[in-house]
């Protein structure tokens, strides 16, 4: 539905963005590579702001296509690139690239293990890793949990599933920066990092799709109907480490 539509998830809004780079180290890469990059918003930020050459990956093609249409928008077509690839099977070379980050894309990958493996393996040695994904603080009611399913992701992990998954990447000088989610915020921030224009024109492809699309319809009414009680169990961390 969101690929149809031209929307994205993103927790956190720039201001998460910001700070996972920040702690990348921005400022002193050339080459980025962003994981599940959606319609484009991280890759075109990045290229205006910091001037890297930045690589979008993403599993659906549609969304590839978005990210094409944003970087030629906000004139960045230059310094970006992008393909259609999955985060457990990188089709790029060891040792490329200064950044390797993700947002909001592990939580409905199953294997995270060999997808944060995969990410560390391209990451030039004193490149840096950073993710930012949602997780469960505690366990919801069996109930809540399901209702949030399919607005929140399908394998969203528990703090401690975390915590042991980036133990076991590899690698050094790892930090992790905890955010407790507030549902105002995060509407406010998506609405910001997708832009009203954008949204506005997303939500103009969607009411044609929500009339003659079941799946579409079924889509929407899984995120209406996500309590917003859940966000009483959610937070989101960034994660960043340094490949030795």
């Amino acid at each position: 539905m969101q690929a149809l539509a031209g929307i994205t998830k993103h927790t956190g809004g720039y201001a998460a963005t910001d700070e996972l780079l920040t702690l990348c180290h921005i400022e002193d890469a050339d080459e980025v590579l962003s994981v599940g990059c959606g319609i484009g918003v991280g890759p075109a930020y990045i290229a205006r702001k910091h001037g890297c050459h930045v690589v979008g990956v993403d599993i659906s093609e549609k969304m590839i296509e978005w990210s094409r249409r944003r970087a030629r928008e906000q004139r960045v077509e230059d310094k970006t690139e992008f393909h259609v690839a999955d985060v457990t099977n990188l089709p790029f070379e060891a040792n490329r690239f200064d950044v390797v980050y993700t947002e909001s894309v592990l939580i409905f990958v199953e294997d995270k293990a060999r997808a944060i493996g995969e990410c560390v393996r391209v990451t030039r040695p004193g490149g840096y890793v950073g993710l930012n994904e949602a997780f469960w603080t505690k366990r919801p009611p069996a109930e809540l949990a399901a209702q949030a399913k399919a607005a929140v992701g399908p394998c969203m992990e528990t703090w401690e599933t975390w915590q042991a998954l980036w133990e076991a990447s590899g690698l050094q000088d790892r930090a992790i920066r905890h955010h407790q989610m507030d549902a105002r915020a995060e509407i406010k921030g998506r609405i910001r990092w997708i832009s009203w224009r954008w949204l506005l024109r997303a939500w103009g492809r969607l009411l044609p799709l929500y009339v003659t699309n079941r799946a579409v319809r079924q889509s929407v009414k899984d995120v209406f109907d996500a309590p917003l009680g859940a966000f009483d169990y959610a937070a989101y961390a960034l994660f960043v480490g340094r490949r030795p």
